[in-house]
C-alpha cells in the first residue's frame, strides 16, 4: 500500500470516528457501554452468515469477560430493546438471541457514518 492511499484510509477513519462520536451524542441514539456495544458487534458477525445464537453461546462469546457480565449486558441490552429472545420451537429450555428494529436501526446509522466517511 503506498503512503498516500494509507493517508487516505487513515483520514477515511478518522472522519468515521467523528461521525460516530457525533451520532452517540443525539438523545435518540442507544445509551451502550463498550461490553455492550462489543457483544451486538460480535452477534451481528453471527446474524450476517445467518447463525442462530443461544443464550448460553452468547454468554461465552467474549472469553475476556466473565459469563455473569455477559448475562447481565443481555439482560441491559433486552432491556434497551436492543435483542430479543426467541424460544426454540422444540425445546423450549433454549431460548436465541435476536436484533429488534433498534438493532437492525442502530446498525444502519453507523452504516451511514461510514458511507458519509468514504464520500467526504
Amino acid at each position: 500500500m503506498t503512503k498516500s492511499k494509507a493517508a487516505n484510509f487513515s483520514q477515511m477513519y478518522t472522519k468515521y470516528l467523528n461521525l460516530v462520536r457525533t451520532i452517540k451524542a443525539l438523545p435518540t441514539f442507544p445509551d451502550l457501554d463498550a461490553v455492550e456495544a462489543r457483544m451486538l458487534n460480535t452477534f451481528a458477525a453471527n446474524w450476517h452468515e445467518d447463525k442462530q445464537i443461544t443464550v448460553l453461546e452468547a454468554m461465552v462469546m467474549l472469553p475476556e469477560i466473565s459469563t455473569t457480565t455477559a448475562h447481565r449486558r443481555l439482560k441491559m441490552l433486552r432491556k434497551k430493546g436492543m435483542i430479543d429472545l426467541n424460544l426454540d420451537s422444540h425445546d423450549n429450555r433454549v431460548k436465541y438471541v435476536v436484533p429488534t428494529k433498534a438493532t437492525h436501526q442502530y446498525f444502519a446509522q453507523l452504516g451511514q457514518c461510514m458511507e458519509k466517511a468514504q464520500l467526504a
